[in-house]
Formats: structure tokens, sequence, C-alpha cells
């Protein structure tokens, strides 16, 4: 069985397979639209542990781009201007900056505020790093919490369910109706929320290696040189503990991702289940013919 994840996007669901990704879009008249895509295989020093990681994350990244875009234009009604690719480059480069600005930069302003009033978490860089990470969760708490508020993002959020009811209706080997896929949970270990939790956890450890003695913007810059590894420390955490989740010990760490989902992937309609379904469909005859069209 092929190792299949996915993710939400506007008014639908990408899937992706080691040789393929498929998005499919409702449009609104209503039908399902597809864009199909091959992937080359990895050369295998980026196949080792660690580094797989974070390439992993950079494909998902311009993958994740190109389905976004591809459903932006498909979900719009004809009438409606349609984005252009200079105007989706601009808008992803403004939301990496304001996602660095936000979970890094700010946290750690923040941090060096509180060591001006509390001299001990300036004293402990294992204190300052500890206070930085938990400011990271908590405005990424209330960032997912704040976007929840928006009828748009939970329709995403509701495919993004349906894509996790999907996988795992594949994975347990059901057949691919609406009427077997509604049954299975909306969340799933190799979740990219699950994901994105460990990834700050692991943070937290790392950057207590920077020396405390930089300067602001030194710890910043520093902590963004630390982010491929943290990356594919947290890919092998991640896909080692989605094999093992039957396991007590395992389930339990597991737990504050799968409990974090809940906020981003929501019960779907019969008709994104459906949509998803079509993702997959695509994607698994694109992956046992070895073509795609362009």
């Amino acid at each position: 069985m092929k190792n299949i994840g996915g993710q939400a996007v506007i008014e639908g669901v990408m899937m992706k397979s080691p040789r393929a990704w498929t998005v499919a879009v409702r449009g609104p008249n209503r039908e399902i639209c597809f864009q199909r895509n091959n992937l080359k295989e990895l050369p295998k020093l980026l196949k080792k542990p660690v580094i797989r990681g974070f390439v992993t994350l950079t494909q998902a990244l311009v993958i994740g781009i190109k389905a976004l875009a591809f459903s932006a234009e498909k979900a719009i009604e004809e009438e409606e201007e349609k984005p252009s690719s200079f105007s989706m480059g601009i808008t992803v480069f403004i939301s990496i900056a304001l996602g660095l600005g936000l979970f890094l930069l700010l946290p750690l302003y923040c941090t060096k505020l509180l060591g001006a009033v509390f001299q001990s978490v300036n004293d402990s860089r294992m204190l300052f790093n500890l206070v930085d990470g938990i400011i990271r969760i908590i405005f990424f708490l209330i960032y997912i919490i704040s976007i929840n508020a928006s009828r748009d993002i939970r329709r995403v959020f509701q495919y993004h369910g349906a894509e996790h009811k999907v996988v795992h209706a594949y994975e347990a080997g059901s057949e691919l109706t609406p009427e077997n896929v509604e049954p299975y949970s909306i969340l799933h270990p190799r979740c990219g929320t699950s994901f994105l939790l460990v990834v700050m956890v692991f943070s937290i450890m790392t950057f207590s290696f920077i020396p405390k003695e930089l300067p602001l913007m030194g710890k910043f810059l520093s902590r963004i040189i630390f982010i491929p590894l943290i990356a594919g420390c947290s890919y092998e955490f991640i896909r080692f503990s989605s094999k093992r989740i039957s396991n007590p010990f395992i389930k339990a760490m597991a737990a504050p991702g799968l409990y974090l989902q809940r906020l981003t992937a929501l019960e779907p309609s019969q008709d994104q289940i459906e949509v998803a379904i079509e993702a997959m469909r695509e994607v698994l005859k694109m992956e046992s013919e070895g073509t795609a069209e362009k």
C-alpha cells in the first residue's frame, strides 16, 4: 500500500502519492475539476533520515501553493477576477514573512521583554527558550482559533476532515464510497497540524543551543538557520509515531497533536467527502499508470 497524504484547498482536496499528486475541486457549476502532475523520484541522498524531512516539507510547500492557486482559479465564479501568478507569488511571500514575524520574531521579542522584568528568564538559556516556546504555542493557538471564525476557512477545514477520512479508509482497505468513508475519524496522526505542534516542541530544545549572549536579531536569524534541522527531526518523529500509534506511550505523546486537529479538521458533508474520494482515486490511478495530464 502506497503512503498517501493530502491537503485541503479551496472547495477541494489535494492528494499526493510517491510518484504523483492530484487536486480535485468542485466548481461553481458543481462539477469536479482536476489537476494532475507527476513527481520525479528524489536522489538517494535526499531520502536519508532527517534530510528527507526538510525535503518533504519544501516539496509540500511548493505543491501546496500550486494546488491552492488551481483551486482558487476553479472555485471562483467566472465573472470574478481570478488571481494572477504574480499576485499569488506576492501573497505567498507576504504570508511567509508574516509567519516568521508572528511565530519567530514576536515571541522572541516578548520573551526579551519578560527577561527585563524577570532576570531569571535572561540568566537561564533553557528557561528563556522554554518561555519563548510557550509564547509561540499560545500565538499559534490564538491564530487557529481566530481564523476559525471565518466561514470560508471553516469550509477548508471541513475538506481537511474529508481528506483525513478518505486516507483512513484507503489505509483500512475499505471501498471508497461516501457511505463507507463517512464513519472514519477526522483526525490523523500524520496531519500537518500535528507536525507543526511537534516542530514547536522540538524548537524549544534546539533553540537552547543558541548562545544567550547573541543580540535579538542574531537569535532570530539563528532560529531561521535551525529550521531545516527542526523540520527534519519533527518529520522523523511523526513518521515513527504514526506507525506505532497503538503503543500507549506513543499514543500519549501524539495526543496533543490529535487534540489540536479538532480545530483544523471539521466534520465534512457528503459532497466534500465525494471530492476527497475523487482526488484519491485519481492519484491512485496515476500512481499505478505512472502518467499524468499536464
